[in-house]
Order: structure tokens, then sequence, then C-alpha cells
């Protein structure tokens, strides 16, 4: 009696929100999820991640301008709540880091 075979099947995730990782934006784009992105710049620096804010805009850096994008790595949901203690803290410009500076650990 020959071997019951079995044939393959791909199995997709159920995962919430892998679509928006591979979506990137640009500079100057409305923040339409609040939560932790990765910046790729042009040339200058290796990929880092910033936590952005719904609502806002997608800020540009201070040394290749608009030749960056972001890609959402998580998001996540804040309170809707305001009052008259509500800070809004907004990013119009990544800093430019010197190589030198980008690479030491505080102590």
């Amino acid at each position: 009696m020959p071997a019951k075979q079995f044939k393959l099947f791909l199995v997709k995730s159920a995962a919430t929100g892998m679509e928006e990782r591979q979506v990137t934006f640009r500079t100057g784009e409305r923040i339409t999820r609040s939560g932790i992105y990765q910046v790729i710049h042009r040339k200058h620096r290796l990929p880092h991640e910033v936590t952005l804010l719904r609502h806002q805009i997608f800020p540009r850096c201070a040394k290749c301008h608009d030749q960056v994008r972001f890609r959402l790595l998580r998001g996540v949901q804040l309170p809707e709540i305001e009052n008259e203690f509500s800070t809004h803290i907004y990013l119009y410009e990544l800093p430019a880091l010197d190589d030198a500076v980008e690479g030491t650990i505080a102590v």
C-alpha cells in the first residue's frame, strides 16, 4: 500500500497590521496612525525608529530634507481624552547626527 501524500498549502497570517508594514510614507504626508515608525534616510544615516502621533505631519530630515521615508513598525492606541493638562509635542524635523556621536553610548 503506497504512503499517503499530503499537499502543501499556504496559511495566511491573521496578524493585524501586516499590510501596513509594507507601506512607506513621505515627508509632508499626514500621519494616520500613532505608532513607532522606522525612519529610512536616503544616504547619510542608517535606519532608526521614532514615535509619531496621529494627525501630525511626517517630519523632514535636517540633512537629507525630503529624501526620508517612514514605515510603521508598531501601531499604538492612545487615549482620546484631552484636558487642561494635555501636552502636545510636535516633531517638525529629524536632527542630523554626526557619525561619531550616533554610535556612542551615554554612561
